[in-house]
């Protein structure tokens, strides 16, 4: 009896623990369950079906003004080979 108690505990510590995502799936669940992928709403459902969108709950992204920023904001996929100003000084 206290045998099969001490195996059942070590089985258990030894399986792996699953994320919270993992737990309930859709196909384990009820027919209306539905999961999401974990982002906020950003409005509600009216009663007649409609979706209000507020602008409080909208993300909100604050870029700095790159005007006179001398990189790119892109990098090339074949970059050129640039030589710096320490290698032509002691290549001379």
């Amino acid at each position: 009896m206290a045998m099969g108690l001490i195996q059942g505990v070590a089985r258990a510590m030894r399986r792996k623990r699953t994320s919270s995502l993992n737990i309930l799936s859709s196909k384990r669940a009820p027919r209306d369950y539905y999961k999401g992928k974990n982002c906020k709403p950003t409005g509600f459902h009216t009663r007649k079906g409609g979706y209000v969108v507020q602008d409080e709950k909208l993300p909100n992204y604050v870029v700095p003004d790159l005007t006179d920023f001398k990189l790119k904001p892109y990098v090339s996929q074949c970059p050129r080979e640039v030589k710096s100003a320490a290698e032509t000084d002691a290549a001379k």
